[in-house]
């Protein structure tokens, strides 16, 4: 896979793992690598660029987005996601609600 701005590095992708695994919802085993489902996350948060339009070097559109979504689930009273949490961790900062609101104007 090609290197992209967006990337993390698998150092720091480790200290993420557990809190990504821990929203699993199926038991048959994973066939996309979560770091490169995560990278191409942080590239469409970093770039804003549509789905659709997710370069082809990363798992497809369709995958990633799957993943998103999940992720994005409120998962406490306030309303934040495991990927609020994460980009926290990460200090990573990223408005990636919007998405979330607006699904129409997404390109899934």
């Amino acid at each position: 896979m090609i290197g992209y701005p967006s990337d993390i590095t698998r150092q720091q992708f480790e200290l993420i793992r557990p809190d990504l695994e821990a929203v699993r919802q199926r038991t048959r085993p994973r066939q996309v690598d979560l770091y490169e489902i995560f990278n191409a996350v942080l590239y469409i948060l970093r770039t804003g660029s549509q789905w659709r339009q997710l370069p082809h070097d990363f798992p497809k559109w369709q995958t990633a987005y799957g993943y998103f979504r999940r992720w994005s689930e409120p998962i406490d009273e306030v309303g934040h996601s495991q990927l609020d949490l994460i980009l926290k961790k990460l200090s990573i900062k990223a408005d990636y609600a919007w998405v979330v609101r607006h699904p129409l104007h997404s390109s899934f």
